[in-house]
């Protein structure tokens, strides 16, 4: 617990995360403890962790499961790698940035294979390609993920910098700047950012995911610290058989699974702005290469493709492309 205080005091979060139940120990009826960390606060995309936990699959599995609310991938990484929880939800870029610089920690499943990054703004803009983008004002978050892969982006679809404006701000601000009409555009993630610029606004919005133009990454799945999968192996094991049931769960009862996360959280935001996020979520589930395989079961090739792509471009050592599977391991998902 003294790493991550200091970790999370260096990130200026201070009391974020308290320190009961967030490491693996036995409860009053002898079922495993273990808090289960997300890369952000509550939206659609966590949906079935919750459900899995209405449904009883954790319990059935004998884990006593605390599922927190995030404060961004790269905290949650910190926490996993200090040891503060034992399951962490985050992206994985952030994570094989962490784990290149020697953050004790590995994936263990991916969830979204096809990343939701995308730049976005209203219908009414007129904004369906790429082209588009040409004379519009982009609001970006320098050094996140999105601005990082953003230049590939442009580059693989004839646009540079000097063929638009941009503004900078970050996730709160981008969202002011679209729905104020001072900007055009944004770089955001679309089951996040999208359905929450509709509710205010009540306008649609339209998404180019990075994805459909050349630029995807995996994005957010599970990870441990290196250490649980040595010494507890049969918890992760248990963790990843629930995990699977709850998403596939919410995929055939979707409304369900909003249901249960705000019965637990009910100030995670309205029904039908979470099922929307939720809606958007479902098909990033997999690749073309995964595409008959159960959740969390990600392609060598797609993992590869992370790996270089962050090599060449998200500030990850060359010399780690060709070796992915020092960040990754899948044998702990359910046959």
């Amino acid at each position: 617990m003294r790493v991550f205080a200091k970790l999370i005091a260096t990130a200026g979060l201070g009391m974020f995360l308290v320190a009961a139940a967030t490491v693996p120990g036995a409860d009053a009826q002898g079922k495993d403890k273990a808090v289960l960390l997300l890369n952000w606060y509550n939206y659609g995309e966590h949906a079935p962790f919750y459900l899995g936990l209405a449904k009883g699959y954790f319990a059935e599995e004998n884990i006593d499961l605390e599922i927190q609310e995030g404060r961004g991938s790269g905290i949650t990484v910190q926490a996993v790698a200090a040891g503060s929880a034992a399951f962490g939800y985050a992206d994985t870029g952030t994570m094989i940035k962490a784990a290149a610089k020697g953050a004790p920690v590995k994936a263990v499943g991916v969830l979204l294979q096809r990343s939701p990054m995308a730049v976005m703004g209203f219908a009414e803009r007129n904004i369906a390609a790429p082209a588009d983008i040409k004379g519009k004002t982009v609001a970006v978050t320098p050094g996140d993920s999105l601005s990082q892969l953003w230049p590939v982006f442009l580059r693989l679809n004839n646009l540079s910098d000097k063929d638009f404006k941009t503004i900078t701000g970050d996730a709160t601000t981008k969202r002011n700047a679209v729905v104020n009409g001072q900007a055009d555009l944004l770089l955001g993630n679309a089951n996040d950012q999208k359905p929450i610029i509709e509710e205010a606004t009540g306008k649609s919005v339209r998404a180019l995911l990075f994805a459909d133009s050349g630029v995807n990454t995996l994005n957010a799945g599970i990870i441990v610290q290196k250490d649980l999968i040595q010494k507890n192996p049969d918890l992760i094991r248990r963790f990843m058989r629930a995990a699977t049931r709850a998403v596939e769960a919410t995929a055939q009862a979707p409304d369900e699974a909003v249901a249960a996360m705000l019965k637990i959280n009910a100030k995670a935001g309205k029904p039908e702005t979470l099922r929307k996020s939720l809606d958007i979520t479902l098909p990033l589930y997999h690749t073309v290469a995964t595409a008959t395989r159960r959740p969390f079961d990600c392609d060598p090739k797609d993992m590869a493709t992370t790996l270089d792509m962050l090599a060449q471009y998200g500030g990850v050592d060359p010399s780690s492309k060709g070796r992915p599977e020092d960040y990754y391991t899948l044998e702990f998902l359910p046959k």
